[in-house]
């Protein structure tokens, strides 16, 4: 994690970058070069100064014109101009620079540091090859004990980000089901209770799903269960994830091109966790609860099979079509572990369905639930932290697709549709996977589904995003439950 600092001292000549706004006056120390530049402080716009100001190298970059998150962007485009370029080996690297941000409200400056600190995380590296990575960021104020506490906030987000984008950029040789519940068990220390059941407890309480998704790999799955208790009392918020550690789509195999990317299709679990931390950093009254549904979907001997039925935690029996559909499998026994838990609400994340990236690109995640006041209120989260969402209909057509000869229902379509001229690729799939967790979700507790495919991996940095990210994991659902969190479950 990129190091901040507060500081009302301009010391030493490390770089230096300032964001600009067009709509207020430059700095005097600033001004003549960017007019002889012809800066114009738009967005994306970076002028560099070298060996001026004192220092090796400043830069100016352009805020662009008022709109959310403008002071984000700025941030994260700041330290994409102070890192360098991390392919030219000759040039020296940069470990320590300078925001300046004096002149900017405790909110401003927040905000500046939150871009500041998505651009400049480091994933994990397991090359050979010295890292050459930003370190440690000063940020210049006015009044750094005025913007203490709204940097602690942000720094305890950004560390909960952290944590789901490194889990979900861990190759599944590293992150197994066990080795996850392990990592998660790291999260005691800020005073989360962590309970991993094992593949004994799972069996004597009957979560056939899980175990069912799970029991084709050599590594047995895990459901974990993260509380954070809060300080207000009263019943838990609920999140539960979806964490496949890595997706072979099962007897139903998936293709070869692109599997190496189903290594993230636990990004879901990533986020809960990464909230509860984030929750836990800045102690939030709020009592939550994340339930994660840990496996791996591998082909084997063992592995479960199209047409087989399956009785699920909470009694119901499932028609197994499509053992890739195995998300919505392992997600119906965490739903149902998250109701026993007397939640308030539930809202799951999973990297379900490759339908909701046709329906929505890689702009917006689908939102689905049983509440209009919880899904308007994770709208509005999700617009304010730059991680929005979509909402997406559960028509009795979708419930009733699923109904089975043999078991109390069928967890999808089978490949071609349900009648003649339908074709795979357009399946309402995305639709039906959340008729299916519905019913496991029940209707006397508010909940939420977010379809985060498409959503989970920047694979080309900015596609996707409110402000450029480093290709791969972006832990999406961190900010948004945060969020969701303070405006409805604190207040």
């Amino acid at each position: 994690m990129l190091r901040l600092r507060l500081t009302e001292l301009p010391r030493g000549r490390h770089p230096l970058a300032f964001p600009a706004l067009p709509e207020e006056a430059l700095p005097a120390a600033y001004a003549p070069l960017a007019a002889v530049a012809r800066f114009g402080a738009a967005e994306g716009e970076v002028l560099r100064l070298d060996g001026a100001l004192g220092r090796r190298t400043a830069w100016l970059v352009g805020g662009g014109a008022p709109r959310p998150l403008r002071m984000e962007v700025a941030g994260a485009l700041a330290v994409e101009a102070l890192s360098g370029d991390p392919e030219d080996r000759e040039a020296r690297p940069v470990r320590r620079a300078v925001i300046d941000a004096r002149g900017l409200d405790p909110v401003a400056i927040g905000q500046l540091a939150m871009g500041a600190g998505m651009r400049g995380h480091r994933l994990p590296d397991l090359s050979t090859r010295p890292r050459r990575a930003l370190r440690r960021l000063d940020l210049l104020v006015d009044d750094a004990a005025a913007a203490a506490p709204e940097l602690a906030r942000v720094e305890a987000v950004l560390r909960g980000v952290g944590l789901a984008r490194d889990l979900a950029a861990e190759p599944a040789n590293r992150l197994t089901p066990t080795s996850f519940a392990e990592r998660l068990l790291g999260l005691r220390k800020h005073g989360v209770e962590v309970v991993v059941h094992g593949q004994d407890w799972l069996e004597r309480h009957g979560y056939g799903a899980l175990l069912a998704v799970g029991q084709g790999s050599a590594r047995p799955p895990r459901l974990v269960v993260l509380r954070w208790p809060g300080s207000g009392g009263g019943a838990p918020v609920a999140f539960v994830g979806k964490g496949i550690t890595f997706d072979t789509g099962g007897i139903s195999i998936k293709p070869a091109k692109g599997m190496e990317a189903m290594k993230g299709d636990m990004a879901g679990a990533a986020a809960c966790a990464g909230a509860i931390l984030a929750l836990a950093l800045r102690r939030s009254p709020a009592p939550a609860v994340a339930v994660l549904a840990i496996a791996e979907n591998a082909t084997g001997a063992a592995s479960y099979r199209p047409g087989d039925v399956l009785r699920t935690a909470s009694g119901r029996t499932v028609e197994v079509v499509d053992t890739d559909a195995e998300g919505r499998l392992v997600l119906a026994d965490a739903l149902h572990h998250a109701r026993g838990l007397g939640p308030s609400a539930i809202i799951d994340l999973a990297t379900l369905t490759g339908s909701i990236v046709s329906a929505l690109g890689h702009h917006r995640a689908g939102l689905f639930g049983n509440d209009d006041g919880l899904r308007d209120a994770a709208m509005a989260a999700g617009d304010a932290v730059g991680e929005p969402l979509w909402p997406m209909p559960i028509g009795a057509k979708h419930r009733s697709d699923l109904d089975s000869a043999i078991a109390d229902l069928r967890h999808c379509l089978p490949v071609g549709g349900g009648g003649p001229g339908w074709v795979g690729k357009f399946l309402p799939d995305a639709c039906q996977a959340a008729a299916f967790l519905r019913e496991f979700a029940g209707g006397d507790t508010p909940w939420a589904h977010l379809d985060i495919a498409g959503m989970d991996l920047r694979e080309e940095g900015v596609e996707g995003g409110a402000y450029p990210l480093p290709p791969g994991p972006s832990g999406f659902g961190v900010r948004l439950l945060d969020r969701l969190v303070a405006d409805r479950f604190e207040t």
